[in-house]
């Protein structure tokens, strides 16, 4: 596996946690496990079908936690693929659902539909061509026409982007591909960072 493995974030209510990422989004309840070392914190783990890295998304929930702000240094949107062809679908479920959104753009030449979670954690839907044979959760409230593949790009909010450049390009071997405006995008097989 090469790119993103998973990515780790903090949550408010667990059982709002789990119902939005399992019934608005469809994604799979993979495993509930706690936090070793918190163990009265639970670690919940969601993803495809078979829980394969690159799919996985990890919540610690505390109930009083605040409200994440966006910061340097810290991950400003997580961005799942959907088939490109699913983004009407996407659109209309979250209006459905009651999830406020952005207007769809593009970026990197690909259709963006963003968001946030029920805590303030932004998302991003991106619609990516020829995804119809990979593996998806089949048994969730989302078609597996329209299901969530995995992620996209993980977009970093950065000051000073050479000390992340360096670890991106000579450890983990992320090229440059892209370049809007100050945000640049760096991917490795699948997946992709945009800061």
């Amino acid at each position: 596996m090469s790119g993103i493995h998973h990515v780790t974030a903090v949550s408010g209510n667990a059982a709002r946690n789990v119902d939005f990422y399992t019934r608005t989004l469809g994604l799979r309840l993979v495993k509930k496990t706690v936090n070793f070392d918190d163990p009265g914190t639970y670690h919940l783990y969601y993803g495809d079908e078979q829980g394969k890295p690159g799919t996985i998304l990890t919540f610690f929930p505390w109930d009083h936690a605040e409200p994440g702000r966006n910061g340097d240094g810290l991950t400003e949107e997580t961005a799942f693929r959907v088939p490109a062809e699913s983004i009407g679908y996407w659109a209309h479920r979250l209006i459905e659902k009651g999830v406020p959104h952005k207007a769809l753009e593009k970026r990197f030449g690909e259709p963006v539909l963003s968001f946030t979670d029920p805590d303030g954690m932004s998302l991003a839907l991106v619609g990516v061509a020829g995804l119809a044979d990979e593996p998806v959760w089949s048994d969730g409230n989302v078609a597996a026409a329209h299901a969530i593949r995995g992620f996209r790009r993980v977009t970093l909010m950065l000051d000073k982007a050479a000390p992340t450049d360096a670890i991106l390009t000579g450890v983990f071997g992320f090229k440059e591909t892209g370049r809007e405006g100050q945000h640049v995008q760096r991917r490795n097989a699948h997946r992709s960072l945009s800061k």
